[in-house]
């Protein structure tokens, strides 16, 4: 995120950003559907996040709860975070060995924007699986993790 307006403009600085984005994930997203937390509260460089998005209506993941890990490594926000799958789900853009997001396949992460967030991220995934390319794949059962 930058400040400022005419034609200068201050770069928020990685921690900021990121406290920032804890703020908003502890307050909730939108309509609930994805939610997301650090995995440490102790972690002073904000690496390890986990993610939830509910699966949209209509599609065969409807009803299902998808959990997520996102590391933002020191170069966060310039450049995505990775993106993985913990529970096991079968999409395009997830690698089907490790759930990996792959960025060449997901158009948020591989045209990364600094203004983009984890919430972002989320809610895009989210409207990835209700693609027609996704919402009627055949799905791992529920309950299964990489």
């Amino acid at each position: 995120m930058t400040i400022g307006s005419g034609g200068s403009s201050v770069v928020v600085p990685r921690n900021f950003r990121l406290l920032e984005e804890l703020e908003h994930g502890e307050k909730g997203i939108g309509d609930g559907t994805v939610s997301y937390g650090m995995d440490d509260g102790d972690d002073i460089y904000m690496r390890s996040w986990t993610g939830t998005i509910i699966g949209p209506h209509n599609s065969v993941h409807e009803g299902r709860i998808y959990q997520l890990k996102l590391f933002c490594d020191k170069d966060y926000p310039e450049k995505p975070p990775s993106v993985r799958f913990h529970s096991r789900i079968n999409m395009t853009c997830v690698n089907h060995e490790t759930g990996v997001v792959e960025s060449r396949k997901f158009a948020m992460l591989a045209n990364w924007l600094r203004d983009y967030t984890m919430a972002d991220i989320l809610t895009q995934l989210r409207r990835e699986m209700a693609a027609p390319h996704n919402r009627k794949l055949v799905q791992p059962p529920e309950g299964t993790y990489f």
